[in-house]
C-alpha cells in the first residue's frame, strides 16, 4: 500500500515539474498582445475537380476485347491408356493438337477506354485497342455490359469508332476545339489503367504539335496528367468537360507514367471520326505531289529570306494537279489560308480538307510569290493508284544491282566532284535508266567532294540547276558559273534516280 502511494506520488511531482518547465519556455503575452496578434492563415489545396469528375465519368468506358488465334504449338497429346479416368481430361485440353482438327485455338483478351459521344451509343476509341478483335463489349461505369459493332478505322490517326444499341440513352460528351488549349492549361484525363477501372488524373498541357514518328499527321498534345496502359482511347477533357483529345501514346522505360503522354488533338481526330460515322471510312484531302524539307540552303538557292513550306519534289501521274498550276521546285507556304510552316503541315491540312474543294495555295517560284487555284483529289483513290502503278512497273528482280564502271563512258571534266555524261541510249543501259528520266548522267562521284556528301551517286541524273533544265554536261558547268557569279553559295539540284523518282539537294560551290 505504501509502495502504490509512493509511487502515485513520484508521478504527481514529475508532473508538475513538467508543466512547471513548460510554462518557464513560453513566453507570456498580455490580454492587448494576444487580442492584436494576427490569426494563423488557413491553406487551401487547388481547387477541386470533383464536380466536374462526377458528371464525365459515366460517359467514360471500358472496352475489352479477345480475338481467336492459332496455337502453333505441335507438342505431341500425351498417351493414356484406354479407358483411364483422365481421358476426357487429355482430349478437351489437347482438342485438335497434333490431330486432324489442326491447331487448338486460345483466346487473347486486352483492355482499353473509350468515350460516348452521341446518347444512341457512338463510341471512340484507339485502333489499337480493337484492332483484330473478333468480340468487342462495353464496359458502363454502372455495370452495365453491351456487345459493340465496328463502324470503322483510321490507321494513319490511330481511331475507331464503335456502336452499341443501349435500353435508353446514355449519357454523352462534347468534343472541343483543341486549337484553343495552351501550354500550361489544366486537363483532366479519365480510363481504364491497368485494368482498373474508370480512374481519373490530372495535369496541364506540357507541348503541342508533337511528332513521336506514330504516323504521316503526327500532331499530338503532350501532357503530364497519368496516362498509363489501358488507358488508350480514353478522353483528354478541358476544364469545360469537353474532349479535346484522345490518349493514344506513352513514353516509359517501365510501362508506367513518368509524365509524358501524348493525345491525338481533336483539331485533327473530329473530322475523322464524322467521317468514320457517315461513311465507315475516310475521306482525305488528296493534293497529288511528293515533298521534302526546306533547308536553310534550299531557302537560300531559292531566294527565300527564311526557310519555311513544303518543296515539290515531284508532281504524280494522273494525280490532281498533274500538268497543272503546281510544278515540280514549287515550295507551298499557305493552304487554304492556312500557313505551311514546316513540311510535314502540308499532308495534315491537305488531309483535312474535302475532296472536291477547290482552295487557293500561296506558292514561292522564282524567289516570287503567287497564288494558284487547286481542286483537291481523294487520297484513298491516290493509293490505290500508286499500288497499281507498282503492279505494273517492271521489276528488277534478278538483275545484277552492282554499280557499274564508269570508265565506259565518256566523261566531262569534273564538276562539284562530279564526273558528268550524257544521258544517251547507251549511259541509260548501263545504268538501268528510265526512259522518261532527262537530264544529264553522272559518271562518277570523287570521295569526300561537296557532291558526295550530299550523297550523290554515279547513275544518278541532274535534271535542274537552279530551277533550269540540264541536257547536256556543258549546260551544268555553264550553269554553275552562273549562280556563282550571281554570289550564290550554293547550287540548287533536282536529282532523278534510274526510276525517274527526283528529290533536291543543295550543293555547296565554294
Amino acid at each position: 500500500m505504501g509502495l502504490s502511494i509512493r509511487a502515485s506520488f513520484f508521478r504527481s511531482v514529475t508532473l508538475v515539474a513538467s508543466a512547471a518547465l513548460l510554462m518557464n519556455s513560453v513566453p507570456v503575452l498580455s490580454a492587448a498582445q494576444a487580442q492584436t496578434r494576427a490569426p494563423v492563415p488557413t491553406q487551401q489545396g487547388p481547387d477541386s475537380v470533383a464536380d466536374l469528375a462526377a458528371g464525365l465519368l459515366d460517359a467514360v468506358v471500358n472496352i475489352s476485347t479477345s480475338q481467336n488465334v492459332k496455337n502453333d504449338d505441335q507438342a505431341p497429346m500425351p498417351q493414356v491408356p484406354e479407358g483411364s479416368p483422365f481421358q476426357d481430361f487429355f482430349d478437351e485440353f489437347f482438342k485438335g493438337q497434333g490431330g486432324e482438327g489442326g491447331n487448338r485455338q486460345r483466346t487473347v483478351n486486352s483492355l482499353g477506354s473509350g468515350f460516348v459521344i452521341d446518347p444512341s451509343g457512338v463510341i471512340v476509341t484507339n485502333n489499337h485497342v480493337i484492332e483484330g478483335a473478333d468480340d468487342i463489349e462495353i464496359n458502363f461505369a454502372n455495370g452495365t455490359k453491351l456487345k459493340a459493332k465496328l463502324i470503322g478505322t483510321d490507321t494513319k490517326t490511330d481511331l475507331a469508332v464503335l456502336k452499341v444499341e443501349p435500353k435508353k440513352p446514355l449519357t454523352a460528351v462534347p468534343l472541343g476545339d483543341s486549337r484553343q488549349m495552351r501550354i500550361g492549361d489544366w486537363v483532366m484525363a479519365i480510363g481504364n489503367p491497368f485494368g482498373l477501372g474508370g480512374t481519373v488524373t490530372v495535369g496541364i498541357i506540357s507541348a503541342r504539335g508533337r511528332n513521336i514518328n506514330a504516323g504521316p499527321y503526327d500532331n499530338f498534345i503532350q501532357t503530364d496528367a497519368a496516362i498509363n496502359r489501358g488507358n488508350s482511347g480514353g478522353p483528354l477533357f478541358n476544364m469545360k468537360g469537353e474532349v479535346i483529345g484522345i490518349n493514344t501514346a506513352i513514353i516509359s522505360p517501365s510501362g508506367g507514367s513518368i509524365g509524358i503522354g501524348f493525345s491525338v488533338p481533336t483539331e485533327l481526330a473530329e473530322n475523322v471520326i464524322h467521317q468514320l460515322r457517315d461513311f465507315g471510312e475516310t475521306r482525305r484531302g488528296w493534293l497529288g505531289v511528293r515533298i521534302q524539307p526546306v533547308t536553310a540552303d534550299i531557302a537560300e538557292s531559292l531566294k527565300m529570306e527564311t526557310p519555311k513550306g513544303a518543296l515539290i519534289a515531284g508532281v504524280i501521274k494522273g494525280g490532281p494537279v498533274d500538268g497543272g498550276e503546281i510544278k515540280t521546285g514549287d515550295v507551298i507556304v499557305k493552304f487554304d489560308g492556312r500557313d505551311v510552316v514546316e513540311m510535314r503541315d502540308l499532308p495534315r491540312v491537305v488531309a483535312e480538307s474535302p475532296v472536291g474543294k477547290a482552295v487557293d495555295v500561296v506558292i514561292i517560284r522564282d524567289g516570287k510569290e503567287m497564288t494558284v487555284k487547286v481542286t483537291l483529289g481523294r487520297l484513298e483513290d491516290g493509293e490505290n493508284l500508286a499500288a497499281a502503278e507498282a503492279k505494273t512497273s517492271p521489276t528488277e528482280e534478278g538483275t545484277d544491282q552492282a554499280e557499274p564502271p564508269a570508265a565506259e563512258l565518256p566523261a566531262s571534266d569534273v564538276v562539284l566532284g562530279m564526273k558528268l555524261a550524257v544521258l544517251d541510249a547507251e549511259s541509260r543501259k548501263t545504268y538501268g535508266i528510265s526512259e522518261d528520266v532527262e537530264g544529264v548522267v553522272v559518271a562518277e562521284v570523287q570521295p569526300q567532294s561537296a557532291a558526295a556528301e550530299r550523297r550523290i551517286a554515279s547513275g544518278d541524273v541532274i535534271v535542274e540547276i537552279g530551277q533550269e533544265a540540264m541536257k547536256t554536261p556543258e549546260d551544268v558547268s555553264a550553269r554553275v558559273e552562273e549562280l556563282k557569279a550571281d554570289g550564290r553559295r550554293n547550287a540548287l539540284l533536282m536529282m532523278s534516280n534510274k526510276t525517274g523518282e527526283l528529290r533536291f539537294v543543295t550543293v555547296r560551290m565554294e
